[in-house]
């Protein structure tokens, strides 16, 4: 191969590389709260539909009931979140968005726990695991407070 050609052909490919932008280092986190309020928004309005009703539904005694909702609730909850993990993350921010996206799947996991309590006619240890869905929603919520979500800001006692 001729010193030209060779020398076209390092040119060309250099300026593929350098075309192919990486998905990562572009994210700001403008660009993320702007791929992931969309996301949120949908759960939330899901939730409100899901969980309207919950709390007169505990208090009435119609725990299985809402048990069946606290268990829609979080398979809401983790469709969002195995949405929201697709999203790229602003590099800066990815250790505390990993952190918060933690949080979400804790959040899953104690709405599952409290439909178990609930069908299992545990009022009570259900109540404690509320106390401990807003505590967490809180320190996720404290993760991301830069990000001023609207739709991705966890409020649990917003429905419960």
């Amino acid at each position: 191969m001729s010193g030209k050609k060779l020398v076209v052909s390092l040119v060309a490919v250099a300026a593929l590389v350098g075309a192919v932008p990486s998905m990562a280092a572009d994210a700001t986190p403008e660009t993320y709260k702007a791929e992931v309020e969309p996301i949120c928004k949908v759960n939330t309005e899901a939730n409100e539909k899901i969980l309207k009703g919950v709390r007169a539904k505990v208090k009435s005694g119609q725990l299985d009931a809402a048990a069946k909702q606290f268990r829609a609730a979080a398979k809401a909850l983790k469709k969002a979140r195995a949405e929201l993990l697709q999203v790229p993350k602003p590099p800066a921010d990815a250790t505390r968005l990993t952190k918060w996206l933690g949080y979400v799947k804790t959040e899953v996991q104690l709405f599952e726990t409290v439909a178990t309590k609930l069908a299992k006619d545990e009022e009570t240890s259900a109540q404690k695991m509320v106390v401990r869905l807003i505590s967490t929603a809180k320190q996720a919520n404290n993760q991301v407070l830069d990000y001023e979500f609207r739709y991705c800001r966890l409020q649990p006692s917003k429905f419960l």
